[in-house]
């Protein structure tokens, strides 16, 4: 097994998104020693039309009207890696299964396959191995002219369990692991889903950027502004909040506990926090997205760090990127018991049952912090990064290839 060789990714997620990508730091991690081009998920028309002002759509103009100046190499990205932006695609999701999709679809492809070919032509590029990162809805098996070493699919979540990509993600999606070599599932659950498809389904779980955590647990920070004049304890939260979060827990949270504040960092989608009220709670801040390498800064002066997913079908499937970014800052951690992975934690997190036993935990949680808990959540920690997740997916394919 060629280790060194060339990797081409094709991505749900772009390098620059305001959500911490698990794909983009995959790359980034196998760009230490391999070439690897980020093509990134398209952007289509009617993106561009409600995006014709964004920063994210302005930089790339060239490379999606005119399939110019389709490569950049973004300083904050090691050098080895190559971001490709496809020629705009066509809208297609709102159609019905059927012709008319399948047509454009093909489309699509083809605008994708462009970009793939001249990545191949440009960078004179042999020996490959193609990684889709969870976007099935493009290049579900590819054509005799580009052959790569090994096809590789990534599944991240249950695509049955959201309505939008449900309408054509589930099909699809089944398509594409029957055609790859290999599918890489990041949930126990995911992989007993994928395994119905292909016998070469494998657990392969996110990781977290650990050097960039542990800041928060070895450094000292400058405190943000918006945590200045706080002098209560902080519940904190960072990660996207949206329908996976389970909102009257954390209504209740913000009751229960009025004696502190409920902090929450990340981009908000959907208006369900406003539906119970969080927005109008007096200890509740909502801080909008920031960077990653911001995130220890408010990690630090957090007192205890919680995950609160609903329990349901779709997190079910779901490993959260965030445990190991948590544990890695050494912060006390309280999480719904909504997967089987997230019981795997539970040595060195809190992980309930009950709403009532999560909002009693809270306290228990500062009560017991102490630095030997902290040392064991790190060491916890660094053994999940993505070096390491790197590490055990050549192992997989050395083991699935005989």
């Amino acid at each position: 097994m060629n280790r060194h060789c060339d990797i081409i990714c094709f991505s749900l997620s772009r390098w620059d998104s305001a959500i911490s990508s698990p794909a983009l730091a995959l790359a980034i991690e196998f760009a230490r020693n391999n070439r690897v081009f980020f093509v990134e998920h398209p952007f289509s028309w009617k993106d561009y039309a409600g995006m014709r002002n964004d920063a994210q759509v302005i930089k790339r103009k060239k490379a999606l009207l005119q399939g110019k100046d389709i490569y950049a190499n973004p300083p904050s990205l090691p050098a080895n890696l190559t971001v490709v932006t496809p020629k705009l695609t066509i809208p297609v999701n709102f159609l019905s299964p059927g012709g008319a999709y399948n047509a454009l679809s093909k489309i699509n492809d083809k605008i994708v396959l462009k970009a793939i070919r001249q990545v191949i032509r440009d960078y004179q590029v042999k020996d490959f191995i193609y990684l889709n990162f969870f976007d099935p809805y493009f290049v579900r098996s590819l054509p005799a002219d580009i052959k790569p070493l090994y096809t590789i699919y990534q599944s991240m979540d249950d695509i049955t369990q959201v309505a939008y990509s449900n309408r054509h993600g589930s099909r699809l999606e089944a398509e594409i692991v029957r055609n790859f070599d290999f599918t890489l599932c990041t949930s126990k659950e995911l992989t007993r889903l994928m395994s119905v498809h292909s016998p070469r389904s494998y657990f392969h779980p996110n990781a977290a950027d650990i050097d960039i955590f542990k800041r928060a647990a070895v450094e000292v920070l400058p405190r943000p502004v918006e945590l200045q004049g706080i002098d209560k304890p902080i519940i904190g939260y960072t990660g996207s909040i949206e329908y996976r979060s389970d909102f009257e827990l954390l209504k209740k949270i913000a009751e229960y506990h009025n004696d502190k504040i409920l902090f929450l960092v990340g981009p908000i989608q959907g208006d369900e926090h406003k539906a119970v009220g969080l927005d109008k709670m007096p200890n509740v801040i909502f801080a909008g997205p920031r960077k990653i390498t911001e995130l220890p800064n408010y990690l630090q002066f957090f007192d205890c760090v919680i995950i609160p997913f609903k329990k349901n079908t779709l997190t079910k499937s779901i490993y959260p990127l965030k445990i190991n970014e948590y544990l890695a800052a050494g912060k006390p951690v309280i999480a719904t018991h909504f997967s089987e992975d997230i019981y795997t934690f539970r040595d060195v997190a809190y992980v309930v049952d009950s709403h009532e036993e999560f909002l009693q935990t809270i306290d228990r949680s500062i009560a017991e912090n102490n630095e030997a808990r902290k040392q064991a959540r790190m060491q916890v920690a660094s053994t999940n990064t993505w070096t390491a997740r790197v590490e055990q997916f050549w192992q997989i394919l050395e083991r699935g290839k005989n």
